[in-house]
């Protein structure tokens, strides 16, 4: 449903895609309201991972006001300038690092100042994309957009839920426009590569994944190298815990990500055995191949954001099935920026695949703190 708009405020209901919206209202100068925000719940209102998400749009912007109800249960947002330059955030532990960090992805180019931050919280849980996916997928992506490919993104230190303790170094430079991009064959795999990481558990249990994920993908290719990472000391966080991060690099220059986390590891709950985690990880990775988009799929909607914000030429890029939230997000693109994307199904030989093709033409969005020579 369309957002309703009162005095040039547009406005929302309910808690879902409130982290796009507001990158969205960032990024049009657009005020937004959302009401409503699990009023029916127990624990009414924001989560504390959302305020935090908050407290960081602050710090990234200049002039930004947020209005809330005592109850946490309606949000006002009026933007400010994006401003950028040398920051820090405590992220909730909630949530991981990877649910911040895409969002500092996307304002990075377009602010005052380059940014360079450092991001402290959870690295890897089993819910958002960990910070060894976005390294090896989502970098990858807006490099292709931007013209000084000059990014960085550091992993000082690993933290698991539900303490975190991890620590990562972001830096971006400015770019005055992004680049339109056509991304319509994704190619052959060529090679695997992956972090499988531990943190206050034995060093052994990494090498136990890294054997599983290989026993599965060495029947279909040889190329496959995995680094384990044993955290010591300062830099293995506050929580026990570990993970497996795959990506497979196609002929195309095109990444593809899978991975897997072991859940909390609290007082009762069921042990986790490594071997099942990098035969999960394999096999996110074989269906996310099968999904054969150009576009790793929780970075559909930066995706389109990039080719949205770019110049006024034709974007098209070949993604794999759209995740609910990007269709939610290409609904609220039109609502912000007035861009709407054609949709069409990848046809061969009278069989519609999965794929589809989005097509759009760029807002020519500038950033105009960037100075020309």
């Amino acid at each position: 449903m369309p957002a309703k708009v009162q005095n040039k405020v547009s406005i929302y209901e309910g808690c879902n895609y409130l982290r796009y919206r507001l990158l969205l209202s960032t990024l049009s100068g657009k005020p937004v309201r959302i009401i409503n925000i699990r009023t029916k719940d127990d624990d009414p209102g924001l989560k504390e991972y959302e305020i935090s998400f908050i407290r960081l749009l602050d710090k990234l912007t200049n002039g930004t006001r947020v209005e809330l109800n005592e109850t946490g249960t309606s949000l006002y947002y009026n933007p400010g300038l994006l401003n950028g330059g040398e920051l820090e955030h405590d992220c909730s532990v909630q949530r991981a690092i990877g649910y911040y960090l895409e969002a500092v992805i996307i304002l990075g180019p377009f602010c005052k100042k380059p940014i360079d931050i450092k991001l402290r919280g959870v690295t890897s849980n089993t819910l958002d994309p960990s910070v060894d996916r976005i390294k090896a997928a989502c970098i990858p992506l807006l490099k292709r957009f931007i013209v000084d490919t000059d990014i960085e993104l550091t992993i000082k230190k690993r933290g698991m839920a539900p303490l975190g303790g991890g620590e990562i170094h972001f830096k971006c430079p400015l770019c005055r426009n992004l680049k339109s991009v056509q991304l319509q064959n994704s190619g052959m795999v060529k090679r695997i590569r992956g972090v499988s990481c531990s943190v206050r558990v034995s060093p052994a249990i990494a090498n136990r994944m890294v054997e599983s994920a290989k026993g599965v993908l060495l029947k279909f290719l040889p190329d496959i190298y995995i680094h384990t990472d044993h955290c010591r000391g300062a830099a293995s966080g506050k929580s026990p815990g570990f993970a497996i991060s795959l990506t497979a690099e196609t002929t195309n220059g095109i990444f593809l990500s899978g991975e897997a986390c072991s859940p909390l590891m609290i007082t009762g709950s069921l042990p986790c055995v490594p071997e099942d985690l990098g035969k999960e990880a394999a096999m996110m990775l074989l269906d996310e191949i099968y999904r054969n988009g150009c576009v790793d799929s929780p970075f559909q909607s930066m995706a389109a954001m990039f080719m949205v914000l770019g110049k006024k030429d034709v974007s098209k890029i070949v993604t794999g099935p759209l995740t609910q939230s990007m269709i939610q997000f290409l609904r609220d693109l039109r609502d912000f920026l007035g861009t709407v994307f054609k949709i069409e199904p990848i046809k061969e030989e009278d069989e519609i695949k999965e794929q589809v093709t989005l097509t759009c033409i760029g807002i020519g969005y500038t950033n105009l703190s960037k100075r020309t020579l």
